[in-house]
Parts: C-alpha cells; structure tokens; sequence
C-alpha cells in the first residue's frame, strides 16, 4: 500500500493522498479502535477539528486538529463537509472546514471512511444495527448457517433469543423479522405471515411464510381473496404448494375454473364469497346480491364448472381448486 501511494502520489497528489487515508483507517478498523481514536484520525489527517454526534445514542466527541479532545457549545455548521452514520439522520461526523464550498477530494476520502469504521463501531459497541440489515436478515434466515452465526444475527437485530419471532413475506420487497406479538399489524400489500417459532427456528418460519405468500391474492375480481395468509392457519391445505408448481400445466379444476371465468366475469367473486363464508346467505350478503339471484348464478357456474357447488364436497372441492389456482398463478 505505501509503494503505490508512493506511485500514486507522483501522479497525482490527491489520489496518492486518498490511498495513504484508507490505509490509516484499515488499520484502526482491524486494531479495533474507539471512537475518539477515529475522530482524532480524522482531525488530524485533515488539519481541522472534527466532531462525532449520534443524538439517539448520546454520542458526542470532538477532537482538535492538535489531537486534543475538547468540547464545543456551538452547533454543528451546515456548511462543514459531513458523513451521515444514519439514513434518517441524527447522527455523523463534520469536518469543522467552512472556507470552502465543496469537500476536497482528501476531506471526502476521510469523512466517508471515518464514518464507515465509525459506523462499524457504535453497531459492535452500542448495538441498535439496523433492524432491516439484509446481511443480518439472510444470515438469520439461512438454516445452514451455524447456530452461533445466527444467535449473533438475532441479538445484532435486536432480537431477543428467548423471546419467540415469526418472519413475514411480503410480494414486494426483502423478508421481514418481526418479535411474535399476536397483534401486530402486516405491512400493506400481499403478505405471508410465517409461524411465531423460537429464535433458532426462523429459517422454518421463513420458509412457510413464502409458503403462506403463495396463497395470497390481489382482492380484485379476477384475482379474489385474502391479501394476507397466516401460514399457521393453513393447515392441512398447506401441503398444495408442494405439488402445484407456477409455470407447470395447472389442474384440471383449475383449468375448469380459468374457462368457466372466462364466460363469467363475476364468477370468481361468486365462488370466492361462496367458499370462504359460513352458508349462502352470508356469501349473498358478501358480495351484495339477492340469494335468489346468487342462487341463479350458482346453477350457471354448476353447468360450467362440472361440478355441484350446493353440496359440501363441491364446497369443499371448490375450496381447493381455487386455493389451487392461486399457487398456479404463482
């Protein structure tokens, strides 16, 4: 590293600069320095003071550019070059540097790598790391992973190892880690609610709650149903997702369903009030029709479908097929 510094520095003094920079906090970072030892770093590497302040975890350190701590009453200048530590704020590192308007390329070499090492530190020291770190997550998740990898995973999210947790599967976005509190609300949109399991048990909660996500549907007519499945509360029908496979040939009652929705647009909604409530009048009501009329539109679905629909087979045969052509549908 000092031989291309060296290089580099003959080149171009900044770049030769920048390279001896990361070097020096490589160092710190693998002696594992405090905080007020990178701060000193970076005050003295830059020629100015410079401060530390994470407010949600009452940090404050300022170092001079002589090395020696000493605090200040004034407010950090908004026109100092900074490093957030937080993407919400509260928290970074300033340069006390206000006669320029932009960060030289050494400054902005210091404060990102001061802050990164910093960063690193009040995660280890002070715990609160991000309770959405995706390399957390995925460490947690992974049932290969080995156990003391996850325990540290758990406690670095802030998880709670005797306390039990459940992952949630949402259609859009990273799997979410959340304490088993039987009331907490799901994020919006279509999600798979995996079981409340011990800690060391969420790769399994992970894995039935892509499951349970299966199951979930847009609520719109052509694509009626929950937006959210709670894998626990599957049960038995939970084993359908291992032999429907998206993108494979669906069932035959699922193809029956496809066709006869596409000569009946309010098929689907029908048959989805009929399956998930307690008798015709309440599935009448649901869906806001007379019961004579649902009565009518049961008979056409009947003739198209192939199958009796006012029995409780064909209630319970209708459940499937259409819990079917949801994991179909992928």
């Amino acid at each position: 590293m000092k031989e291309l510094a060296g290089r580099l520095t003959a080149l171009d003094p900044d770049a030769g600069a920048a390279v001896r920079v990361i070097a020096y906090f490589d160092r710190l970072a693998e002696s594992r320095a405090g905080l007020e030892t990178l701060v000193r770093g970076a005050a003295v590497l830059a020629g100015v003071p410079a401060r530390l302040i994470d407010a949600p975890r009452r940090v404050h350190v300022r170092v001079e550019a002589d090395g020696a701590r000493r605090e200040s009453d004034l407010p950090p200048d908004p026109a100092w070059p900074s490093a957030a530590l937080t993407p919400g704020g509260g928290a970074a590192l300033w340069l006390e540097r206000a006669e320029q308007a932009e960060p030289s390329v050494v400054d902005a070499v210091i404060l990102e790598r001061a802050a990164g090492v910093i960063r690193l530190v009040l995660d280890r020291t002070r715990g609160r790391a991000p309770a959405d770190d995706p390399a957390l997550v995925e460490t947690l998740l992974d049932g290969a992973a080995p156990e003391a990898a996850r325990l540290h995973a758990a406690r670095r999210l802030g998880l709670d190892p005797a306390v039990p947790a459940r992952v949630l599967a949402p259609l859009d976005g990273r799997p979410l880690v959340v304490p088993a509190h039987p009331d907490a609300a799901p994020p919006a949109g279509r999600v798979g609610v995996g079981p409340a399991v011990p800690v060391l048990d969420l790769p399994r909660s992970w894995s039935e709650a892509r499951a349970a996500l299966r199951f979930t549907a847009e609520g719109t007519a052509q694509d009626p149903g929950p937006g959210v499945v709670h894998a626990d509360e599957l049960g038995g029908i939970a084993l359908l997702a291992d032999v429907v496979v998206p993108g494979a040939a669906p069932p035959p009652d699922v193809q029956a369903l496809e066709t006869a929705a596409a000569a009946a647009p309010w098929l689907l909604g029908t048959l989805h009030a009929v399956s998930s409530t307690v008798s015709l009048r309440a599935a009448a009501a649901e869906i806001n029709v007379h019961h004579s009329t649902l009565q009518e539109r049961l008979a056409q679905a009947e003739h198209l479908l192939g199958w009796p629909l006012r029995t409780p087979q064909g209630r319970f045969r209708l459940g499937l097929a259409l819990a079917m052509r949801h994991l179909a549908r992928g």
